[in-house]
């Protein structure tokens, strides 16, 4: 169900397991404590932004509703916390669209290769007619999702030991890719071998050659300080990824209507001001990591979406996410991909 400010739905709350990152404890004993689990590291714009959201919180509710944030895959690796969020061991959960997969497949829509050229196309994307059919998806599975889907960004190609200039440069290399078919699905078609590991395990994973390179935004590379176990930084722009904010749908309907809305209202604004955030971050995010040690160069990432369409990628997931589906993605991006 899609929580907006005309949108309120129903669904029982579970309890807490582990210390959070930051508790602003209300003044007497909470009626209600949630727990919300990211991968995030604690100084990403999400979690700053999320601390804010719940300070709002708890003042909006006359201290009713005490929000409990675990950072960094504290509470244990993104396939395991979305099972939690499942059973209701956790209440809201940040995530990838494209890792939400696994469950929700056309959840990743989003995510198929070079189909965003630009941030105007995303958001006008993603806050219309793509966002909604992704929400309906999610919604499907039985999970609530909030209406603004959170800034992850565009994805670079990183590497220990070459700039990645063409596709060719891309065949037989180690990379690794978060657990979904779409990622594994574009760098299989370049001729890589993706690896799929949890981002819990990425920086001992590069630390210890198990893969040569990864694939994140910019913003990513300088919270997990990656310039220390990676060297050079292609920038390939393929792939827009962010983070919808889900929630248990028992533990949502548990909630008194007045503090679903203010819930709703606060992560939906906080989404907003962390896509402001991120936006400011890239236009020094280069320079900074440069001077931290990434070498950076520009490849053509045509030569990369003609690879793509060469080896039958677009066509495969134009046949798996369905007709409609893929007609909304192209609406979105104005233009054919397959």
């Amino acid at each position: 169900m899609t929580i907006t400010r005309r949108t309120i739905m129903l669904g029982a709350a579970a309890g807490a397991l582990a210390t959070p990152f930051i508790r602003v404890r209300p003044a007497m004993a909470a009626e209600f404590s949630y727990k919300l689990a990211n991968n995030q590291p604690l100084d990403h714009p999400s979690n700053v932004r999320l601390a804010e959201a719940q300070k709002a919180i708890l003042e909006a509710t006359g201290g009713r509703f005490d929000l409990q944030i675990f950072p960094s895959n504290q509470l244990g690796a993104d396939t395991d916390v979305l099972g939690q969020l499942r059973s209701g061991g956790v209440d809201f959960f940040q995530l990838s669209p494209v890792i939400l997969s696994t469950l929700v497949p056309n959840a990743s829509i989003n995510g198929v290769g070079f189909a965003f050229p630009d941030y105007d196309t995303v958001w006008k994307a993603m806050d219309g007619e793509l966002g909604a059919y992704a929400r309906g998806q999610i919604e499907g599975a039985g999970l609530v999702v909030m209406e603004k889907i959170w800034d992850n960004g565009f994805r670079q190609i990183t590497s220990s030991t070459k700039p990645i200039e063409t596709p060719a440069d891309l065949e037989g290399f180690k990379i690794r890719v978060p657990v979904s078919p779409l990622w594994t699905s574009l760098f299989t078609a370049f001729g890589s071998a993706p690896a799929s590991i949890n981002f819990a395990e990425v920086y001992t994973a590069l630390q210890t050659g198990i893969v040569d390179g990864q694939e994140n935004p910019l913003a990513i590379l300088k919270v997990a300080k990656l310039w220390e176990v990676q060297k050079y930084c292609s920038m390939t722009n393929h792939m827009w990824d962010g983070f919808w904010l889900l929630g248990n749908r028992r533990a949502w309907g548990a909630l008194p209507e007045d503090i679903q809305q203010a819930v709703a209202d606060n992560f939906n604004d906080a989404a907003v001001k962390q896509r402001a955030d991120i936006a400011q971050m890239n236009g020094t995010l280069r320079s900074e990591l440069e001077t931290n040690g990434f070498v950076f160069n520009d490849p053509d990432p045509k030569a990369f979406e003609d690879k793509l369409r060469e080896a039958g990628f677009y066509g495969e997931w134009k046949n798996t996410y369905g007709d409609e589906a893929w007609a909304i993605l192209e609406s979105a991006v104005g233009r054919q991909l397959a």
